[in-house]
């Protein structure tokens, strides 16, 4: 009998240098993403169907902090998944601080710090998917 971890695929580990740029990156980009809800929110980009839009051109602008990221990390193919969750995580954790006890950050109002951090949610999911489409394959 075999266990179904057994007959998974390895996640290539990261090593401690490749960690330690894709978390400071990753903690860069989410920075850049709050600075920038900042800006765009009181400009309606966080509302009504300019919100669609928003999120629409977030997949095209994640795209290079993807490879970005990859580059200065040097991560192989089969790392990058991994190297975006890594990225991603350290981004959520900043967010979920910020949103707590810096909501300023995002911006004025209660509907433009939850439309930031939707906006940011979205924008962590998009390069966990695109690590994952980029990674395939060798």
């Amino acid at each position: 009998m075999t266990s179904l971890a057994a007959d998974a695929p390895a996640v290539p580990a990261l090593r401690q240098s490749q960690f330690v740029i894709v978390a400071v990156l990753g903690a860069l980009f989410w920075f850049v993403a709050a600075l920038l809800c900042q800006v765009l929110g009181p400009m309606g980009a966080l509302e009504g169907a300019a919100r669609a839009l928003t999120y629409a051109a977030v997949i095209p602008g994640t795209v290079p902090v993807v490879l970005l990221m990859q580059r200065a990390a040097r991560l192989r193919k089969d790392q990058l998944a991994a190297g975006m969750a890594a990225a991603t995580a350290v981004a959520a954790l900043l967010d979920g601080i910020a949103l707590a006890w810096f909501p300023a950050l995002y911006g004025e109002g209660a509907e433009q710090i939850a439309a930031s951090g939707a906006v940011i949610l979205w924008g962590a999911g998009v390069g966990m998917i695109l690590g994952f489409v980029f990674g395939r394959g060798r």
